[in-house]
């Protein structure tokens, strides 16, 4: 199946918003695709700017960025996150099939989400992907940037 940018993060939305009504929530999409957040989601009382991210593994590492990148005529283009517009970036990997959640204000401009084991055996300030697939997330018994 031909990958384009646009397909992957559609298909990474979809999955998304299957995982979120799975867990019950209620899923919101906005009129525009000007948004800094692809879908809202409803729980327990609580509403939830998303932004989804569709991220293919690199040697059993998952690589957040939390930046926006788009294209035009003018070339490629990226800029920060606006953290204060989003309350998780929700990560999509074709390879896993699974969804991850992150807070932005725990992380500083990327974090490394590990699949597999460090080879070397180091399991000091390593993340796993998979303490990330609660929703909502949990805070981080860390300090932010500290990655």
């Amino acid at each position: 199946m031909r990958h384009h940018t646009k397909d992957k993060g559609d298909l990474a939305t979809a999955q998304v918003q299957v995982d979120l009504i799975e867990r019950g929530a209620l899923v919101l999409l906005p009129l525009t695709e000007h948004a800094p957040f692809d879908l809202v989601a409803y729980m327990n009382a609580a509403f939830f700017r998303i932004q989804v991210k569709y991220r293919a593994t690199s040697r059993g590492v998952l690589p957040v960025h939390f930046r926006s990148v788009w294209s035009d005529r003018h070339g490629v283009h990226a800029k920060p996150m606006e953290r204060a517009e989003v309350d998780i970036l929700a990560i999509y990997s074709p390879e896993t099939r699974h969804c991850y959640y992150l807070n932005p204000v725990d992380f500083a401009a990327s974090v490394s989400l590990r699949l597999d084991p460090p080879k070397n055996g180091q399991l000091a300030n390593v993340l796993f992907a998979d303490d990330f697939t609660t929703f909502p997330p949990r805070p981080l018994s860390r300090t932010p940037g500290d990655d």
